[in-house]
């Protein structure tokens, strides 16, 4: 049996050159501004794609990959080593349908394959660490079971919380009302979103200001983790200054053991706009 692939989609939000050196494949969603579409992350980078946002009168619009393209990947690596597992790990089916994609890419194929498909219930960098984990498991000679075994108790062992700069691009993503979008802007209020078990976005908590919805983010990760040894990975849409703030409170409150930086990519950032920014913490 050869060694374990991976594979995942676009919205891991993974760093090009992790990618790379852990030999990560990925299958792309589209972001589509009018007649343009766009291959996240490889025929548009996230820098790219916030130029375009802050140009653009219209809001862009996401796309998932097909089941062809998901084949087309799992039959690139089954014919370099047939006898290699895959593991295919992707974005939460409750926000998009990339992960049944794969299910029918699956289906699709003729030969017998040894093809392993989650459902992260997450987004972004919340399940991109449990691909990278996952593929320096692999790099290391690892079983499918102990990888599948270790990835697990990662996504239990990982909060997440989001900070957006404004309301308007969750209003406009069907998200939340226009007239609550509105009334947000007006109050200045900050909402803390998350995502629930089952993989849907959800508001935590509503607070005023940046400082306070920092402050109460805090709170919330010292309810779970205490003064426990964590690593957490940083990330941002366009601007980085909220997110080095926020890093800056967290190393002060928590016994910070690493520390990584990611960007949120195109189609993530389509739904919470230029100014988001995010804390992915885990035990370590």
């Amino acid at each position: 049996m050869g060694k374990v692939r991976i594979v995942t989609d676009s919205t891991a939000d993974i760093p090009d050159e992790v990618k790379e050196r852990l030999g990560i494949s990925i299958v792309p969603l589209k972001v589509i501004f009018g007649e343009e579409t766009f291959l996240d992350a490889v025929t548009i980078k996230s820098e790219q794609f916030y130029e375009k946002l802050a140009q653009s009168s219209v809001l862009p619009t996401t796309s998932q990959p097909s089941p062809l393209e998901f084949s087309e990947v799992y039959g690139r690596l089954l014919a370099e080593d047939a006898d290699s597992p895959i593991i295919s790990l992707h974005l939460s089916a409750a926000l998009s349908g990339t992960f049944q994609s794969a299910v029918i890419a699956h289906s699709m194929l003729e030969e017998e394959s040894d093809i392993t498909i989650l459902d992260s219930r997450s987004a972004s960098y919340g399940f991109g660490m449990r691909v990278v984990k996952a593929a320096e498991m692999a790099q290391a000679g690892e079983s499918k079971e102990r990888i599948i075994e270790a990835i697990e108790q990662l996504e239990r062992d990982t909060k997440l919380y989001f900070l957006v700069d404004t309301l308007e691009y969750l209003q406009k993503g069907g998200r939340i009302g226009k007239a609550s979008a509105l009334i947000g802007s007006i109050l200045n209020i900050k909402p803390i979103l998350s995502l629930e078990p089952d993989g849907v976005v959800y508001a935590v908590d509503k607070v005023r200001g940046s400082k306070k919805a920092m402050a109460r983010i805090i709170e919330l990760l010292k309810q779970t983790y205490g003064d426990e040894p964590v690593g957490m990975t940083m990330a941002y849409s366009f601007r980085k200054d909220t997110a080095e703030e926020l890093c800056e409170l967290l190393k002060s409150q928590f016994n910070v053991r690493a520390i990584n930086w990611t960007t949120i990519g195109a189609v993530i950032g389509t739904h919470t706009g230029p100014g988001a920014s995010a804390v992915f913490m885990y035990r370590m």
